[in-house]
């Protein structure tokens, strides 16, 4: 596997040997970085010890961005001040002491728990279970395009096996709206569990890390009405060395399967041999964690009561594993680098001698890493009237990696925010890229996804790549290397002007929704548009 920083030299590199780019944003004054660069170094400091939602380290984090809000004269908008709190469960695993075995007439297979499987998920776990298992393709049911992996299988009382990728005809995001309501469509169809599997070749985070990473705990949200899940339902994730133990004793290989999943084609679905049993040692305890709600007022009578939210999570991964004997998850791209750009919008705006005309609300979120519990709790219990809000921007994870050269606003085929990112593209000179790689299923698996699902319009701002180039390249390497590690800290690479230039983005972006005489809509083609109030 190359390296995150031998990516990054390769690169740099080929950049001296590019031809010159047509257009380029104005670099940021030193001061803007280093204002920006300071919110990262306080947020994703040693001290906070990796911000894991409902510790002191988060709260300290927390206690920070309230203070930066105040200085700049951002108004409270939460339940208590500033903050709005969330009510959680924690559910600890105890992996090592867990037991996985499949169960054969030709004897039973031992799965160490957790190098080969392990247990991890935002819903109450069963104690033990023991069932016969099925193999469900992608897992996806998306009747609008004609397709259903469930159609002629029978999930009730089984494990459901389900396979990484999805068909290439159907769009990414109905693909990724169907993947995050698995487990809710298989526990109201009477499946007792899952089993995810991933083809060797779509692995984003290497098997060691995502087990060391298991031995941190999951939440999900203490009202049950808010929950996907409330049932005890079982979730796994099988390592890609193992899962061919799946498909033993069946007409169908794992090697055959994966590379028709790696090809984005049919995947069939079939009943497999033997049966799964488990058990599951967890403990679960109440904790409770803060959102962060701020706004700025718009200076229209007629739109100011109306809101564009701005979000980012301030959770981390908090105290985990160690790797090479650091054990603190900083979290600094991800996502301390959002809240920085959050903060400095907020400055912007507040600073500007034309203030926006709607208002702009600052949504700082916990429990992202939990399956963004945070995001659902405020877009489901609005601080402010739920009518008003009518758009989402939201920054998580961005990579200043490399030059911002093009854009890639997830979602903006989706709404008529597309249209306004089209146009701030145009203005800075930075040409939209489609989703490279819309597998990923990004545009579901960060906190706009809670807004969408309340009929929001919402977009993901991401630095733009093409497959194949230079870029993807330090971008895999950065996934393989530093995401979900103690690695993502202050110390690794960064081009910090490329990330005031994403930020001086959202900013121009915000304004133009919020100065548009019209609220932002769903467009008549998009799959979201079933979401619209």
């Amino acid at each position: 596997m190359i390296s995150y920083r031998l990516a990054i030299g390769s690169f740099a590199a080929c950049l001296l040997t590019a031809a010159p780019l047509a257009a380029q944003m104005p670099e940021p004054s030193p001061e803007r970085i280093a204002a920006w660069w300071g919110h990262i170094e306080e947020i994703a400091s040693d001290a906070n010890e990796g911000r894991g939602a409902g510790t002191p380290g988060y709260d300290r984090a927390a206690d920070y961005v309230v203070a930066q809000f105040r200085k700049l004269g951002a108004q409270p908008a939460g339940t208590d001040g500033y903050f709005q709190r969330v009510d959680l469960v924690e559910q600890r695993f105890d992996q090592a002491a867990s037991t996985a075995v499949l169960k054969r007439p030709s004897g039973d297979v031992a799965l160490a728990t957790p190098q080969d499987l392990f247990f991890r998920g935002s819903a109450p776990m069963p104690a033990s279970l023991e069932a016969p298992l099925v193999f469900a393709g992608y897992g996806l049911s998306i009747p609008e395009a004609g397709h259903d992996d469930f159609a002629g299988i029978d999930v009730k009382g089984k494990v459901v096996v389900v396979l990484s990728g999805g068909p290439a005809e159907i769009s990414g995001a109905l693909k990724s709206d169907a993947r995050s309501g698995r487990a809710k469509l298989l526990a109201a169809r009477g499946a007792v569990g899952m089993i995810a599997v991933t083809t060797p070749k779509q692995v984003e985070i290497r098997w060691e890390r995502q087990v060391g990473n298991a031995s941190l705990s999951s939440m999900f949200l203490a009202d049950p009405a808010l929950r996907d899940v409330s049932v005890p339902f079982m979730m796994a994730t099988i390592s890609p060395e193992k899962a061919a133990l799946l498909f033993e004793g069946s007409a169908h290989s794992f090697e055959a399967l994966s590379a028709l999943s790696d090809a984005s084609a049919p995947v069939p679905a079939f009943d497999l041999p033997g049966r799964f049993a488990a058990t599951i040692k967890a403990t679960q305890k109440p904790l409770s964690s803060n959102n962060i709600i701020a706004v700025l007022p718009g200076s229209d009578p007629a739109l100011a009561s109306e809101h564009v939210v701005l979000s980012a999570h301030l959770d981390g991964y908090g105290i985990g594993a160690p790797v090479n004997g650091d054990a603190i998850y900083n979290g600094a791209f991800d996502n301390a680098v959002g809240v920085a750009s959050m903060i400095e919008a907020a400055k912007a705006f507040a600073a500007a001698p034309q203030k926006p005309k709607r208002s702009i609300l600052f949504a700082i979120v916990t429990a992202e890493e939990k399956g963004l519990l945070g995001s659902r709790y405020f877009a489901s219990r609005p601080t402010v009237p739920a009518e008003s809000i009518v758009a989402n921007i939201n920054l998580d994870m961005p990579l200043p990696i490399f030059p911002l050269t093009t854009i890639t606003p997830i979602g903006y085929e989706e709404s008529t925010l597309g249209a306004h990112a089209q146009a701030v593209s145009a203005a800075m000179g930075l040409p939209i890229i489609p989703d490279p790689k819309p597998d990923r299923n990004v545009f579901i698996r960060s906190d706009q996804y809670s807004f969408i699902k309340q009929g929001i319009p919402a977009l993901f701002p991401k630095y733009g790549f093409k497959v194949g180039t230079p870029e993807e390249k330090v971008e895999a390497a950065w996934r393989a290397n530093i995401y979900h590690s103690p690695q993502d800290d202050p110390l690794q690479p960064v081009m910090k002007a490329e990330g005031v230039k994403l930020t001086d983005y959202v900013i121009a972006l915000t304004q133009r929704v919020a100065d548009a005489p019209e609220r932002p809509r769903w467009l008549e083609t998009s799959y979201f548009r079933r979401f619209a109030k």
